[in-house]
């Protein structure tokens, strides 16, 4: 079945086996499992059977520790793990820094979790992982597992966000905390339509997405390019005059591979816009 399948029916497929293929996000706070026609990404939390732990540090009480004293037993089930060749191929990857995005299918017991309100007064199910935010696919076996060999490709789960260091100052997010929303639909419009830039140049990519996001003129957009990766650019912006600052993050998304016409060929796609300043009615803010 789909991660979309069992995140719509959770209670369906409780204390259930299932085999399920979908992506894998790893890192601070994040061992999820997810499809991105069905976002958001966080609602079924991972985690090893047997002794073996992933080593995800998140809030509250969890270490970053890779092994248990005795195999993991959840709500009176005990959880093996076939450490076989694919889940330490599976494994490998997602230890692999940066926060990582994997693709896989999982066999594993899932916890369904227990009914909550979210912050929009609907019923969600539960209780596990970073801050309860989930159900729980507890992981026995990694039956299949996508190699990570391109050069060209942006294998991360997360993005770079504004470093800010003075009382008072924050930023505000320009599209969504969201990082895979829009991915198949951009690399597809990309296909249909172009232009072919999109595919070439990764800043103009930049320019084109802050001018929409900000209401700024493409002409006077200077952005200069303050950090580089496989598949991943980072380039910001300083209006002086204004005193803030803007930074986007584009890259070629592992995710875009599964949508493209021709693999090969994965457009440059905004996935992270922020505008920093100090005094702003910003979103996030640096209060010591």
């Amino acid at each position: 079945m789909s991660a979309c399948q069992l995140k719509g029916n959770p209670t369906s497929y409780n204390h259930k086996l299932v085999e399920v293929i979908g992506f894998v996000s790893h890192g601070f706070e994040d061992f999820s499992l997810f499809d991105p026609d069905c976002l958001p990404w966080m609602g079924i939390w991972l985690e090893y059977g047997g002794t073996e732990k992933s080593g995800t540090m998140y809030c509250c009480g969890v270490t970053a520790t890779r092994s248990r004293p005795t195999p993991l037993k959840v709500e009176g089930i005990p959880i093996p793990l076939v450490k076989d060749e694919q889940f330490r191929s599976f494994n490998e990857l997602i230890q692999h820094p940066p926060d990582r995005l994997v693709h896989t299918t999982l066999i594993g017991r899932f916890f369904a979790g227990h009914p909550r309100k979210t912050v929009s007064g609907e019923l969600s199910e539960a209780g596990y992982g970073h801050m309860g935010c989930c159900s729980l696919l507890a992981i026995q076996e990694v039956v299949t597992v996508d190699g990570q060999g391109r050069d060209d490709i942006d294998y991360r789960a997360g993005y770079e966000q504004p470093d800010i260091d003075k009382v008072g100052c924050g930023y505000r997010d320009l599209m969504s905390f969201e990082p895979f929303k829009g991915v198949a639909q951009r690399q597809r419009d990309a296909d249909e339509r172009g232009p072919e830039w999109v595919f070439e140049d990764p800043g103009r990519v930049a320019i084109h997405e802050l001018a929409i996001l900000a209401g700024f003129n493409e002409r006077v957009i200077k952005l200069q390019q303050t950090a580089s990766a496989q598949g991943h650019r980072v380039y910001e912006w300083r209006v002086k005059s204004e005193k803030r600052s803007y930074m986007v993050v584009v890259s070629r998304p592992y995710l875009a591979t599964f949508y493209a016409r021709d693999p090969k060929r994965i457009a440059w796609i905004p996935i992270a816009a922020f505008e920093a300043g100090c005094n702003l009615d910003n979103s996030a803010v640096r209060v010591r």
